[in-house]
């Protein structure tokens, strides 16, 4: 899926609003750029706050890489944001099995021709309490094995200070920088040869997992935990927030779903 007029057009338009905003916000930091593969690829970042993917569609963007994420299906129904995400040839997931084996088929198409997919495995803002990686989803994983496309890796710190997790305001002052660090593609050749079973997706899942927790433990200067957090043992919901935006309390568990 090559990119159409429309959609460079309305990047283009975007990079040129969102650019000069984001390095008012932030100074920025990018480290490993040239992990990047020449061809199609999966980027697998850390997700700790809202304006992530502004963060890392940033950083891909000035690469020469208009970036195409998985977005939860009702942003395309917001009036204006919708038109902004299907004219750049966002992604819709649907949580239902066919609507996210949907999704998986047109990120196939892009990474086919040479695109760069974004895709949180976390699904949503870690729960993880020092906004550590939690346990992740096989989207990414399942990808991977599908087209052959490289992973890489990323992790970001920074952000979070900037506009914390489900903040109201942004913090502007004093002013911080955002740090990216891009990792080299994770090896997932041992998995090539195994059926696509839960197991396999869920192995290759925590490799990736391991990687983009590695990369954040760089940034941090800090060893990450020996356990990583998983919502179903804490009795979370695996989506949506947890925690009322603007609370500066501990989150309570919540029940799963």
């Amino acid at each position: 899926m090559k990119e159409s007029a429309k959609s460079r057009a309305t990047f283009v338009l975007l990079a040129g609003i969102a650019r000069p905003l984001m390095n008012l916000l932030m100074a920025k930091k990018w480290e490993g750029v040239e992990n990047l593969p020449p061809g199609g690829f999966i980027a697998a970042p850390n997700h700790c706050t809202e304006i992530d993917p502004i963060v890392i569609g940033h950083m891909v963007y000035n690469q020469q890489r208009p970036p195409h994420f998985l977005a939860k299906k009702g942003l395309f129904k917001v009036p204006v944001l919708g038109a902004l995400l299907n004219a750049t040839k966002q992604i819709p997931v649907e949580r239902s099995t066919a609507g996210a084996n949907r999704s998986l088929q047109v990120a196939k198409e892009v990474v086919d021709a040479g695109g760069a997919i974004i895709i949180y495995p976390e699904g949503t803002l870690t729960r993880d309490p020092d906004l550590w990686p939690m346990k992740g989803h096989t989207g990414a994983a399942r990808l991977a094995l599908q087209t052959g496309a490289p992973v890489v890796p990323m992790a970001h710190w920074g952000a979070q200070e900037v506009f914390p997790r489900y903040a109201k305001r942004f913090h502007i002052f004093p002013r911080k920088t955002v740090r990216v660090l891009v990792g080299e593609p994770v090896d997932l050749s041992a998995f090539a040869d195994r059926p696509m079973d839960r197991a396999t997706l869920t192995e290759a899942t925590e490799v990736i997992m391991d990687a983009i927790t590695a990369l954040l433990a760089t940034l941090r200067n800090e060893p990450a935990p020996a356990e990583r957090w998983d919502p179903a043992v804490h009795k979370q919901s695996k989506h949506g927030r947890f925690v009322e935006r603007g609370s500066s309390e501990s989150p309570e568990p919540e029940e799963g779903k």
